[in-house]
């Protein structure tokens, strides 16, 4: 199974203020590598290439000695010019075989799906993220709600490993592991809930997430 947190720190620190969340997002990212998320795609669209850039290469700096890879969302020149392992791209960006011929050996690709027909994009990619499965928080209302259904019949067709984001909780990893994803991608399941006393920050100790989240995932596999 791969875990994914996909950064919103914004979201993980709505009151804090500019620095405050972005330590708020290290210590988050800090949690994610001890307790051994597999990936982490900095996920940051407000910020231009250079602050970006000193955030990605200040994350880089966390997880390393962890087996935790960094991918930058949809800025490739960032992802290469930071050292990132790899990069995410979004539906509609540059097609994952471009971005492969310009890549270092080893960088990692992801591309975000919402449909079957968005697929071909995921040609030369590692892997995809197929949402939104269930409502969440980030999109409530979205129209282009695959469900496990949806889910399935992406994960029947793709030729990469499919994690599926959108609405994921512990109660849902067995949904998604029986549907066949390789695994799951989120914001909100790695935030405490609500807000803390210190700064607004949601960062938590993930150990427990991250363990349940195998256990169920990897038990409805087995059952199947």
């Amino acid at each position: 199974m791969t875990i994914c947190l996909v950064t919103d720190r914004r979201r993980l620190a709505a009151s804090a203020t500019d620095a405050a969340a972005a330590r708020c997002l290290l210590a988050q990212v800090r949690h994610a590598a001890a307790a051994g998320v597999d990936l982490i795609q900095i996920r940051e669209r407000d910020l231009e290439a250079a602050a970006l850039a000193a955030l990605v290469r200040e994350v880089l700096a966390t997880t390393r000695g962890t087996s935790t890879r960094v991918v930058v969302n949809d800025r490739v020149d960032v992802a290469i010019a930071c050292g990132a392992h790899g990069v995410h791209l979004r539906a509609g960006s540059m097609p994952a075989a471009v971005v492969r011929r310009l890549a270092p050996t080893r960088f990692v690709i992801g591309v975000s799906i919402h449909g079957a027909s968005e697929l071909a994009a995921a040609g030369g990619a590692d892997y995809a993220i197929a949402g939104t499965v269930f409502p969440s928080e980030s999109k409530p209302n979205d129209p282009r709600l695959l469900g496990v259904d949806g889910l399935r019949r992406i994960v029947r067709e793709a030729a990469v490993p499919v994690l599926a984001i959108g609405g994921m909780t512990l109660d849902r990893m067995a949904e998604v592991a029986a549907a066949g994803a390789a695994g799951v991608a989120a914001i909100g399941l790695f935030m405490r809930a609500g807000e803390s006393a210190h700064e607004g920050c949601r960062a938590r100790d993930l150990d427990d997430i991250v363990v349940n989240a195998r256990a169920r995932f990897d038990s409805a596999i087995s059952r199947s």
